[in-house]
């Protein structure tokens, strides 16, 4: 396949593993076998909620990303019914990337075959030097292994979080690390990448509050031929608002092809039918609501900037 990703994509991500256990259900591994079934039943819950927003939500830009553990026969489902799938091959909740099955990785993801191999990386082009290097030849060897096998395209969630000396050089201030360093810092961290063989096909990002920091991104996810790259916003478990903002202000930038919004469309109706304030039925009906009006969101700023343009 030729590199990179330029068709509209609006995932549905719930890959959530060690977050999802704990914060959702107080659990830790190991599970039981009905904890097993809960935990999936939750997952195939909100899949149900994806499907149900297929009725106005053109299949071909539609897509998941749910871990191979709880969601493999939903990887199967989803195939089946034309949209992308996408699978994460990272270990979760921890700070240092390395890979979820270890030296099996390639089997696992043979075995998934999703559309993306999506892994998350935390990785800030200023902090642990030696950490960094670790995690750029694991995802360098990813990168050459998906080049080569021709199965899945790679996407790449990047996280740039605040190293301590850079938060207090701002006086401790969170807001200002976000609007004036963050960015800044995210253009680097890709340069990096790129420059260490991480080839992704598509960038999965945090949200920016400013279009010509869109650009900037753009600009480096798509630098030296790279031009058929895509970048998406993903939506970080922020309130409606200020996703709605982020998406509003991506989609007005060529090159950035959707988004990626899970917690804020899925977590509270599954919370709520869990604690038996939502019927199944209204739950699955909520999470498609929220994640139809996202598509809408991206696809009505997209389709103004496109108009303002000419």
């Amino acid at each position: 396949m030729p590199r990179g990703y330029d068709r509209q994509l609006y995932i549905l991500p719930f890959d959530h593993r060690a977050s999802f256990e704990s914060r959702m259900f107080g659990w830790t591994a190991p599970f039981s076998d009905a904890q097993i079934e809960e935990i999936a039943a939750a997952k195939r819950l909100i899949y149900d909620g994806f499907k149900s927003a297929l009725a106005a939500v053109p299949r071909e830009k539609a897509g998941i990303l749910v871990d191979e553990q709880f969601g493999s026969a939903l990887l199967r489902d989803a195939a089946a019914e034309g949209v992308v799938t996408a699978c994460p091959a990272e270990k979760s909740g921890q700070h240092e990337f390395d890979f979820e099955y270890g030296e099996d990785f390639a089997k696992h993801i043979e075995s998934v075959r999703p559309s993306f191999c999506k892994v998350l990386v935390r990785y800030n082009p200023e902090g642990d030097r030696a950490m960094n290097r670790r995690q750029a030849g694991r995802l360098r060897r990813l990168s050459d292994y998906l080049e080569r096998s021709d199965r899945s395209r790679f996407m790449v969630e990047l996280l740039v979080p605040a190293e301590k000396a850079q938060l207090d050089a701002l006086g401790g201030d969170n807001g200002a690390y976000e609007r004036e360093l963050r960015p800044r810092l995210m253009v680097g961290a890709i340069e990096e990448l790129q420059s260490l063989g991480v080839e992704a096909d598509v960038w999965k990002v945090e949200g920016l509050d400013r279009r010509e920091d869109c650009e900037k991104i753009v600009a480096a996810a798509r630098s030296d031929g790279r031009v058929s790259v895509g970048c998406i916003i993903l939506g970080r478990g922020q309130g409606d608002a200020k996703v709605r903002d982020w998406l509003t202000t991506a989609a007005g930038v060529p090159g950035f092809i959707g988004f990626a919004v899970g917690r804020t469309v899925f977590w509270d109706p599954v919370a709520d039918w869990r604690a038996g304030k939502l019927t199944r039925a209204t739950a699955v009906d909520e999470i498609a609501r929220r994640y139809r009006n996202y598509v809408t969101v991206f696809e009505s700023a997209s389709s103004s900037a496109v108009r303002t343009d000419t």
